[in-house]
C-alpha cells in the first residue's frame, strides 16, 4: 500500500482494532494514529510516495533475574506497549538507507559486512551486525530505505538498543525471507551484534523479550538453544499497574561500572572450575568463601551470593504466576530488589555519593506504596530506572509522586504486550 493512502487510513481511525492490538490501550491510540501518520508521511517526503512496509518492535522490562543472563542463569521478562516503528521498502540496489529520529541519514552496504573500529557504539555498527549475522546463516539482506522512530526511552532500562537490532532482524526476515527467521535466532543475531559490532558486553535477556514477546521465561543454561517458555498471567485482572519511573539519572561514565558485575561474577566461577556462575555449585561457593574472599575480596563474593539466590526467586515468581498467587509474586519481587540492593549492589555508584537517583526513587517508593505492590531497581542499574507493581487503587498517587520528585511523565503506567519484533503492515 502507499504511504500516503496509509497514512490518512490510520488518521481517519480505520486501522485502530491493529493499534489495540499492539498496544492494549485505548488512552494511546489517538497519540498512535499520529504516531504513524506522521513517520509515513517522513517516509514519502524523503523517499517518495509508493508501497511500503510497516514494522514493531518492543522495548522491554526485566521482571525476575536481575544480572542473571550473562551467567547463563534464568530470566523473567516482559515486552512492553512502547515501541519502535519503522517505515521501510526494499532497494535494488544494495544498498541500506535508514533515518531514526531526528539523527542523519545512515547509508551502509550489504556487501560491506565486517566489523569497523569506528563504528563500536553506534547504531550503524548494530545494523551492520544483524546483517553479517543473519547473512552468515544463509539469510542474506538485500538493500532497503526507510524512516524509524522510537519511544521506547533510550537509557531508561527498557532497551532501546535491542528494539532497534531486533526490529533489523524482523525486517530482513519479514522483507526478504517471508518472516520465516524464528524470533529466537533473531534475538541471538543481536545480541552477537550488540557485543561484536557496538561493543557492549550484555547478555541475552533484552533481545529475547523484544523479539519473542510476552511475559516470558528464559533458560540461559544452553545460550545456543535457551529455553523460552510463555507465562500465561494478567496483571490487569490482578488489579496491578506495571509502573516503570525514569530517575533521570544518566548512564555516562558507568560503562565500567555495569562490566564489573559480569566480569567479578567469572573471576568467582574460574576460582571455582567453570567460565560463568551457572556452571559451577552453590556448595561450592561457600566452601571456599574463605579462600574467595582472600584473593577477590568480598564484592564479587557477594554478587556471586545474589546470582545463586536470584535464580531461586525466579523460579518461585514463574510458580507464583501461574499459580495466579500475586502475593507471593510481589513478595519475591521485593526480596529480588533487596537483593539488589545489598549483594548485587547495582543501584547506586560508591564513588559517586552525591548521584544516587535510583535510591531515592526506591525511598520514595517504600512511603508511597507503604507495604502495598512491590518495587525495585531495574535493569542493569546504578542509574535509569526503577520498577514497580502498583495495585491500580493508588497508581495515580504513584506517579503523582513519581513525576513531582523526577519531573513530568517520568512515571510511565504500561502494559506487557503479548506481541515481539513483528510486521504490522
Amino acid at each position: 500500500m502507499k504511504a500516503t493512502v496509509l497514512k490518512e487510513e490510520f488518521l481517519r481511525g480505520e486501522r485502530d482494532d491493529l493499534l489495540r492490538e499492539l498496544y492494549l490501550d485505548e488512552h494511546m491510540i489517538p497519540m498512535q494514529r499520529e504516531r504513524y501518520a506522521a513517520l509515513l508521511e517522513k517516509f514519502a517526503g524523503m523517499f517518495g510516495d509508493g508501497e511500503v512496509q510497516l514494522y514493531s518492535a518492543p522495548g522491554r522490562s526485566e521482571v525476575g533475574g536481575n544480572h542473571t543472563d550473562h551467567q547463563h542463569g534464568k530470566v523473567l521478562a516482559a515486552s512492553i506497549n512502547l515501541d519502535m516503528i519503522a517505515a521501510v521498502r526494499p532497494r535494488d540496489d544494495g544498498k541500506i538507507v535508514l533515518q531514526s529520529g531526528d539523527y542523519p541519514k545512515m547509508e551502509l552496504s550489504v556487501d560491506e559486512l565486517d566489523p569497523k573500529p569506528e563504528e563500536k557504539g553506534t547504531s550503524r555498527g548494530l545494523i551492520r551486525g544483524v546483517m553479517a549475522g543473519l547473512n552468515k546463516l544463509g539469510y542474506p539482506s538485500g538493500g532497503m530505505e526507510g524512516c524509524m522512530t522510537s519511544n521506547v526511552l533510550s537509557g531508561s532500562g527498557l532497551s532501546s538498543s535491542a528494539a532497534f537490532e531486533v526490529l533489523i532482524g524482523h525486517i530482513i526476515s519479514g522483507m526478504y525471507h517471508d518472516g520465516k527467521i524464528s524470533p529466537v535466532l533473531i534475538a541471538q543475531i543481536a545480541q552477537i551484534s550488540e557485543n561484536v559490532y557496538f561493543g557492549k558486553p550484555c547478555g541475552l535477556m533484552d533481545q529475547m523479550a523484544c523479539s519473542v514477546g510476552g511475559l516470558i521465561t528464559i533458560d540461559f543454561e544452553d545460550v545456543k538453544k535457551p529455553s523460552v517458555r510463555k507465562i500465561s498471567t494478567d496483571f490487569a485482572e490482578a488489579g496491578l499497574s506495571l509502573c516503570i519511573v525514569d530517575t533521570k539519572g544518566s548512564h555516562a561514565g558507568l560503562t565500567d561500572e555495569y562490566a564489573a558485575i559480569p566480569n567479578e561474577m567469572k573471576a568467582v566461577a574460574r576460582e571455582l572450575g567453570g567460565t560463568v556462575l551457572r556452571e559451577v555449585s552453590e556448595e561450592a561457593l561457600y566452601e571456599h568463601l574463605p579462600e574467595l574472599r582472600a584473593k577477590l575480596g568480598d564484592r564479587p563474593v557477594l554478587r556471586a551470593i545474589h546470582f545463586f539466590e536470584e535464580e531461586k526467586r525466579v523460579d518461585e515468581e514463574v510458580a507464583a504466576l501461574a499459580a495466579g498467587d500475586f502475593a507471593r509474586f510481589l513478595q519475591v519481587l521485593l526480596a529480588s530488589g533487596d537483593s539488589s540492593y545489598k549483594y548485587l549492589q547495582n543501584v547506586s555508584v560508591g564513588r559517586m555519593p552525591q548521584e544516587q537517583s535510583v535510591a531515592i526513587g526506591l525511598a520514595v517508593s517504600d512511603l508511597v506504596l507503604a507495604g502495598r505492590g512491590a518495587h525495585r531497581v531495574h535493569g542493569g542499574g546504578f542509574a535509569g530506572t526503577i520498577q514497580a507493581f502498583v495495585p491500580d487503587e493508588v497508581t495515580g498517587d504513584y506517579k503523582k509522586a513519581m513525576d513531582h520528585v523526577f519531573g513530568e511523565d517520568a512515571c510511565h503506567v504500561l502494559k506487557v504486550r503479548p506481541d515481539g519484533g513483528r510486521r504490522v503492515i
